[in-house]
């Protein structure tokens, strides 16, 4: 963040110029107005003679590979569920372009089950142990590889949504849509729309604390 825009809003501050006043004089100044906010938000809304700075966001190696931990086992887990309905879904349905895979189905989705059975509690614990450092220390919300991350994976459902969109179309304007691609479109739209609802959620919480 600028040092300069973060001195002007302290200075503002101990002056006693209202926050309102002073984010309207530095967007008519030419600031970003995200910029504002985030200055704004440096310093505690709170009575006292000088402006009280809140907790700047740290990174912390221990933090890093938590949620490097946790998105990665999110992602595996995700993969390996789709994986999986997809394997009873071509079951259910045959289709003989996936002959061979289907001559391995037990062992697809034995290797499946192993991978969920693994990266699911994986992230369970992560998750639990990152929600239990935020709940003891807020400011931790804001950390940087935790809003990196989120974001990531935002992008990541976000391109999985508009990809199966785009099959679904593709498809049915070729008048190739059958109950099985549409299972498949369904299964992806529920594990993508479900990873991209929670973790939006979970963004917008975090602008509101």
């Amino acid at each position: 963040m600028n040092a300069e825009l973060i001195e002007f809003t302290r200075q503002a501050l101990a002056h006693g110029v209202e926050r309102t006043q002073i984010a309207t004089t530095l967007e008519q100044a030419g600031w970003n107005k995200a910029d504002v906010t985030a200055a704004l938000a440096s310093f505690a809304d709170i009575e006292f003679p000088v402006p009280v700075p809140r907790p700047r966001p740290y990174l912390s190696a221990r933090e890093v590979f938590i949620y490097l931990i946790m998105f990665a086992a999110l992602y595996d887990a995700a993969f390996c569920l789709g994986s999986m309905a997809f394997l009873f879904i071509d079951h259910a349905l045959p289709d003989p372009a996936h002959a061979s895979r289907l001559n391995n189905f037990i062992a697809n989705v034995r290797w499946d089950v192993s991978s969920l059975v693994v990266a699911f509690p994986v992230f369970l614990a992560t998750f639990r142990s990152a929600g239990k450092a935020i709940a003891a220390n807020p400011a931790r919300r804001d950390s940087r590889p935790r809003k990196w991350l989120t974001y990531m994976t935002l992008f990541v459902a976000s391109v999985a949504l508009a990809g199966d969109l785009i099959g679904l179309v593709y498809n049915a304007l070729g008048g190739e849509l059958t109950i099985r691609f549409a299972l498949k479109v369904a299964t992806v739209a529920v594990i993508a729309g479900g990873v991209f609802l929670y973790f939006l959620g979970d963004v917008r919480k975090g602008e509101t604390v």
